[in-house]
């Protein structure tokens, strides 16, 4: 299965594809993309604000700092947590259906939480959307996967579908702040009438599900119960290890409940005659492989913009909405790059894309450890911005696009979950790690105390980065001598 999949991600790379792959798209087309993607929009959408509402919510509702860390800390809760088992349920249940419960649930969760007036109902509200996103997150890019032809269609449809999350992000930021400033509230009212519109315009242009025989068919109740609740435990124990301490009884206790539930489930697996999640997908080193890089783009990004924020806001005393216009590039690159990451792909390559992504990452890691007490915008943070827009949506459909390369159409909803998975438990662990490392060293008191905590996080990220970047140029150096050798036999 590897190597069957390693050859048809370099087929991609080269501008393979099928013979349809680049007939131009009609109304369905254009409808099912839009439709899709408008929940990858309202995920990033939601997250920036309800990142920048995180403050009035505290002050509203009379919450502690200890408890308001987890109106963010659940949402990652539940959509790392239920990942896996929403992917596998979106092949066993139709991809369109589990969509269309994913949206639903957000949509429930999000409406819950702008009306209450209690905080542990506010964190309970974003725990639900978290798994109202793992529902919807494999479901949309298996749809994606299952109706754009592999070749330039696919890697088309992937480059938008990013583009859409880009849009979501840069206008999140600024509605974020708007609304910020009317009422908290709004930050969670508002994807309510999102999510709607995702709900409508996937039941009236997503096609059905295709009928399957489900005779003799049965659901591994026993695997979906341990996965989920490995994963759960996981990424809480993460979550909570800068809050209590990475030694602490309660984070070591849950990652070792953890380890053994994960230990369990791949036993289970074993012998399951139809398993959740067959385990010779995991030898698909493609996916592995894509999974992997998920966790360092979105590890090393999230905690560069969580010192980011930190730094502008607390440092420099910025206001929310000054912080998001700086921002702001980052999406606008996006939007403008993704939707040719298609054509890209298609010239210089799945790992060659991905490489180029991470040296603009660590060059843009490296320069944002200028960052003093005056730093100038101009000269010293815009340009980690600007490279920041640049590397991610050259690294991002590449790595969505490896992973879903030469996986069966049966199995595109349990490998979109691994890669999602990656994506998320990435991003808690890293953050997570930069979080204490910051703490660490900024335990005394003023500005240059403050300073030194960011940059010891920013050497972290770096130093991800760095790994990542090497790895990656091996493999892409990999792909291009199997590219040569092939030529080479079909030339004799």
């Amino acid at each position: 299965m590897a190597t069957s999949s390693e050859v048809e991600v370099d087929a991609v790379a080269t501008g393979g594809g099928k013979p349809d792959g680049t007939k131009s798209w009609g109304f369905r087309e254009w409808g099912l993309l839009v439709s899709v993607c408008a929940a990858f929009f309202l995920d990033a959408l939601d997250n920036i604000m309800v990142g920048i509402a995180v403050p009035p919510i505290q002050s509203d509702l009379g919450m502690s700092t200890e408890s308001v860390q987890w109106v963010v800390s659940s949402y990652v809760l539940g959509f790392g947590g239920f990942l896996l088992l929403g992917g596998r349920m979106a092949d066993l249940l139709g991809r369109r259906r589990m969509f269309l419960l994913g949206v639903a649930v957000f949509a429930v969760g999000s409406l819950v939480g702008g009306v209450t007036n209690d905080g542990l109902v506010v964190i309970v509200a974003r725990f639900i959307m978290g798994i109202g996103a793992a529902f919807t997150a494999p479901a949309s890019l298996s749809i994606i996967i299952t109706n754009f032809a592999e070749g330039p269609q696919r890697n088309r449809a992937v480059g938008i579908y990013t583009a859409c999350g880009a849009v979501g992000y840069s206008t999140g930021v600024i509605v974020g702040g708007a609304l910020t400033e009317i009422s908290w509230r709004w930050t969670f009212l508002l994807p309510v009438v999102v999510a709607l519109i995702a709900f409508g315009g996937a039941l009236a242009l997503v096609p059905r599900d295709p009928r399957a025989d489900k005779s003799g068919s049965k659901f591994d109740v026993a695997g979906a119960v341990t996965v989920t609740a490995a994963m759960l435990l996981l990424v809480y124990s993460i979550v909570e290890a800068p809050n209590s301490g990475w030694t602490s009884p309660r984070p070591l206790g849950t990652f070792a409940a953890a380890v053994v539930l994960l230990a369990v489930f791949v036993a289970v697996e074993r012998r399951a005659a139809q398993p959740l999640l067959r385990l010779g997908l995991l030898r698909n080193r493609a996916l592995v492989g894509a999974s992997l890089v998920a966790a360092a783009i979105l590890g090393t990004y999230m905690s560069f913009q969580f010192i980011g924020g930190l730094y502008l806001q607390s440092l420099r005393d910025w206001s929310p909405m000054k912080m998001a216009l700086a921002f702001l590039p980052i999406g606008l690159l996006i939007m403008t790059i993704a939707p040719r990451a298609g054509k890209l792909i298609a010239r210089f390559g799945i790992q060659w894309m991905i490489f180029a992504g991470f040296v603009a990452y660590t060059a843009s890691y490296v320069l944002f450890l200028r960052i003093d007490e005056t730093s100038s915008y101009l000269w010293v943070i815009l340009p980690s911005i600007l490279l920041i827009g640049v590397a991610f949506p050259f690294s991002f459909p590449a790595a969505n696009v490896q992973a879903t390369t030469g996986v069966d159409d049966s199995e595109q909803g349990l490998a979109a979950g691994v890669l999602q998975t990656g994506y998320q438990v990435g991003a808690a662990i890293v953050l997570a790690i930069v979080t204490a490392t910051m703490s660490a060293d900024g335990e005394a008191e003023g500005a240059s105390a403050t300073l030194s905590g960011y940059h010891s996080g920013l050497y972290v990220v770096t130093g991800i980065s760095v790994l990542t970047m090497l790895l990656t140029l091996a493999a892409a150096l990999r792909a291009s001598s199997r590219r040569r050798a092939a030529g080479a036999a079909v030339s004799r």
